[in-house]
């Protein structure tokens, strides 16, 4: 399976640690992890290196070629609410599916709109710590 794994760069990243875990078990799993360079240290300064068109271009291809969207929205960042309207706004003909992930410590800092979604290809996972992200998430992934 493609994954998009969506995340900020420039908000809080107290999730990176976690989101690591996760990839490295989805690809030892067989998945392949289109944005993995997003978990980088030093991904400000790499994303830097392309123009802010390169960018966007990119990242439309990676969610167009994508089977599934995993989106945390532990961080405010206003890239992963587009990544997660355009997948999710395309989803019934495309058949991708979102996993919208959230640590539950934030609940009260997250928009209330991403904690009250219930589209149907949308599934909100709220996780404690990297150990029940990686359990949660890889039981939706198939």
């Amino acid at each position: 399976m493609r994954i998009y794994l969506a995340c900020t760069v420039r908000g809080d990243r107290g999730a990176v640690a976690g989101l690591r875990e996760l990839v490295h078990d989805l690809e030892a799993a067989g998945h392949i992890v289109l944005t993995k360079h997003l978990l980088g240290d030093n991904v400000e300064t790499a994303e830097a290196a392309l123009a802010e068109r390169q960018v966007y271009e990119r990242d439309i291809e990676w969610l167009e070629a994508c089977d599934l969207l995993i989106a945390d929205a532990s961080g405010s960042s206003f890239g992963v609410g587009f990544e997660v309207g355009y997948v999710l706004g395309r989803s019934e003909r495309t058949a991708q599916r979102v996993l919208l992930l959230y640590r539950a410590d934030r609940r009260n800092a997250i928009s209330r709109l991403i904690v009250g979604l219930t589209h149907p290809r949308c599934e909100l996972i709220a996780y404690t710590d990297s150990a029940n992200l990686v359990e949660s998430v890889l039981r939706q992934v198939k």
